[in-house]
């Protein structure tokens, strides 16, 4: 164990020799004068000599000791470790130490610490996919609207089914190109089993009418079907026990435009927590479909001055329907 400690410490020193050889200055090893005498390694002066033999280890036998690059100072850190690859010392265990050691070294030497050029990062938008689109499209459904009533039955998935007088499904043309989808019931949604025939929808209805369609001619429905205590907002875990059904309706009508109306509608399905105002008047995607948001005809009572954005969003959805006719 002793000789193979030895022979190291001797192969480092031949390494930083081979350094010195290279340019490097103020780079000296110190061995302890016992190794020293004990093995057959003898120094002489403050840079001992080195066999022709063992020289060769490192340096090709075909550059000649006259013909040796000279490394300009200015080539810093680059230049050298060049050199070093070509003559193999990359392949030793402890290079990284002695790189950043030699990185030191030349830092102190030029006093301009060598500076990384940074690579321009691509944005996404910049980055070619790979497979081309891979936009997500709504899978083909094997089932019917019997199919998806039949699962709902009496439903007690949530605490929701305790309050309730009726389930309140989707109602309309199941061939329709139009779908709009509201929170969840009210009072008079859940005493009647219909979505929107109260004040609200009253209002819908009339705004369907100003895109040139009747109400018969279009989906309506809500991400919950049971109405909430009071009319407060459905939870996340009722709506999003809820939710399915619906999205296997739209998977089985597959239609051209739905209509989000309102904040929790519009974040139940698109699963964003971005509010209403931002997200309105811009269409947004579902699995292909394309999806408008907009707000609540009852928010719309609450607040007449908005009809008049809603009317530029279903302006939208016309004249998309129309195009795509």
């Amino acid at each position: 164990m002793k000789q193979k400690f030895l022979d190291l410490l001797i192969d480092v020193k031949e390494q930083v020799l081979f350094l010195q050889e290279l340019g490097v200055e103020n780079l000296a090893v110190e061995l302890p004068e016992s190794l020293i005498q004990s093995s057959k390694f003898k120094a002489q002066g403050s840079k001992p000599e080195v066999s022709q033999e063992k020289l060769e280890r490192f340096v090709p036998a075909e550059i000649p000791k006259a013909e040796r690059p000279q490394i300009a100072k200015s080539e810093g850190n680059q230049s050298r470790n060049s050199i070093l690859e070509s003559t193999k010392l990359s392949r030793l265990p402890s290079l990284s130490k002695r790189n950043s050691t030699f990185s030191n070294i030349s830092n102190n030497q030029t006093q301009e610490p060598a500076r990384e050029k940074e690579m321009p990062k691509k944005t996404t938008e910049e980055m070619p996919s790979l497979f081309g689109d891979i936009t997500q499209t709504l899978p083909e459904s094997t089932e019917t609207i019997e199919d998806i009533r039949l699962d709902i039955g009496n439903c007690t998935r949530c605490p929701l089914w305790e309050g309730r007088t009726k389930i309140v499904h989707t109602t309309g043309n199941f061939e329709a190109d139009l779908l709009f989808v509201g929170e969840a019931p009210g009072a008079n949604e859940d005493a009647e089993g219909v979505p929107f025939v109260g004040r609200a929808g009253q209002l819908l209805n009339k705004i369907i009418e100003s895109i040139g369609l009747k109400r018969e001619q279009v989906l309506v429905g809500n991400v919950n079907r049971c109405r909430p205590p009071g009319n407060r907002t459905p939870t996340l875990p009722e709506a999003h026990t809820c939710r399915p059904f619906l999205m296997r309706e739209i998977a089985v009508v597959r239609p051209k435009v739905i209509v989000v109306l309102g904040n929790t509608a519009t974040q139940n399905l698109l699963d964003t927590k971005v509010g209403i105002t931002k997200l309105r008047g811009e269409f947004q995607d579902y699995f292909g479909i394309k999806v408008m948001p907009t707000f609540h005809p009852a928010y719309l009572l609450r607040d007449p001055s908005k009809k008049r954005e809603t009317w530029e969003d279903m302006k939208k959805v016309r004249d998309y329907i129309n195009q795509m006719k």
